[in-house]
């Protein structure tokens, strides 16, 4: 099974500053791939660049072996879906309108959705443990009910490939394992997952590879019972990170 998101040699800058240098992965159907950084090192930026939404500052993304921003940009939406870190507050909808807004990439203009796009609304909402907020205004909703609203919306798009961007973001524990458990039921029926994370527990937890950004160009891939331990994190994070077992679980906190 061939690669359906590759990064070649690519570099992420802001200004003069180059946060991530010479960045060549590759990432497999079927993994969850962790990615891990201080505030301000890029993780954003990287995962915006891999999704085709801002230009590398040097090398090439590619989507099934095609440079991702000379494709259209509906055809790359079928494929490859992003998760922003942020909600979006300026739009309010019901939830299953919010949520169908997913199936647009797979419709022709002008075209409505039909009884099909519906049952995959309702789906992804009741994936998210949403059933019962079909009609419910997201200005009704709370922060953790808006996003996994627009995770629904991301489950209902389909793509192989999903670019989450901080997915636990407003969600309690339950929600935040919930969620991560569902992406990661994703890889095993062959979607590739990708997804920033703060908690280097939870990056341990549920990731196959974890992809570290220092901030200052470097960057080191490799599988995360190797990537994610005390010392890796206590380098990445610039700070004294110990490791304690509980139950079969590694557990990162700072010391």
């Amino acid at each position: 099974m061939g690669k359906p998101l590759e990064a070649k040699d690519v570099a992420v800058s802001v200004g003069a500053r180059q946060l991530v240098s010479g960045l060549s992965v590759s990432f497999s159907p079927g993994e969850f791939v962790a990615v891990l950084g201080r505030n301000g090192c890029g993780k954003t930026l990287t995962l915006h660049t891999l999704a085709g939404l801002r230009k590398p500052a040097a090398g090439t993304v590619l989507l099934d072996g095609s440079a991702v921003e000379e494709r259209d940009r509906r055809a790359v939406a079928r494929r490859l879906g992003l998760l922003a870190q942020d909600l979006d507050e300026g739009f309010v909808t019901t939830a299953t309108e919010t949520v169908l807004i997913g199936r647009h990439p797979h419709l022709k203009f002008w075209q409505w959705e039909n009884a099909q796009d519906g049952e995959l609304a309702r789906k992804a909402l009741s994936a998210v443990d949403l059933a019962d907020f079909a009609d419910r205004r997201t200005d009704t909703m709370s922060g953790g009910e808006q996003r996994r609203v627009a995770i629904a919306s991301l489950l209902a798009q389909a793509p192989a490939v999903y670019l989450l961007d901080e997915p636990t973001n407003h969600l309690d524990p339950h929600h935040q394992l919930a969620v991560l458990e569902l992406f990661r039921e994703l890889t095993r029926s062959g979607s590739t997952v990708i997804a920033t994370l703060h908690d280097p527990t939870l990056a341990a937890r549920f990731s196959d590879r974890a992809l570290l950004l220092f901030g200052d160009g470097r960057w080191s891939m490799g599988v995360a019972s190797e990537s994610i331990t005390a010392e890796r994190l206590s380098s990445l994070y610039l700070t004294p990170m110990i490791e304690v077992r509980q139950d079969g679980r590694r557990i990162f906190v700072p010391a």
